[in-house]
């Protein structure tokens, strides 16, 4: 009973990162609370919350950069509308440039969907006992 209690938890801690669709920032914060409570019962469940919060702090950071390669093609589609205005946004030709705005959405909701999915195979292999590593998760916590 003991090892089925610690695999919920260890399901419970990778599951949680879903809170980031209820509130900002739950994604990390829900995983931190939860591995910084449970994280002295066993060593398993520490192992499973480091890799929860790494890979939700990697993955924010992500999401989080290519929000912001986004910027360069909002505003160029914006000062593209004013007359006498020269400026070059090297490479941008009115029209979206390699990937336009469709493009940035696009790469960021597959990297969103990747996310769910992972953490949804992390959660299954936790609820078996199992030790998952997530992968391009950068080690924040050791």
């Amino acid at each position: 009973m003991q090892h089925n209690n610690q695999n919920t938890n260890a399901f419970l801690i990778h599951i949680s990162a879903f809170a980031g669709y209820l509130f900002p920032l739950g994604s990390i914060i829900t995983p931190l609370i939860l591995w910084q409570t449970l994280k002295e019962r066993s060593t398993f469940l520490d192992e499973h919350g480091k890799e929860a919060v790494n890979f939700n702090i990697s993955y924010s950071l992500y999401i989080f950069i290519l929000g912001l390669s986004f910027i360069p093609f909002f505003f160029g589609r914006i000062f593209n509308g004013f007359d006498g205005v020269d400026i070059d946004f090297s490479g941008y030709h009115g029209h979206g440039g390699l990937f336009g705005i469709f493009g940035f959405a696009s790469i960021v909701s597959i990297v969103a969907l990747i996310k769910i999915a992972l953490i949804i195979i992390a959660a299954m292999k936790a609820n078996k006992g199992e030790m998952y590593h997530y992968p391009l998760t950068i080690k924040f916590i050791k």
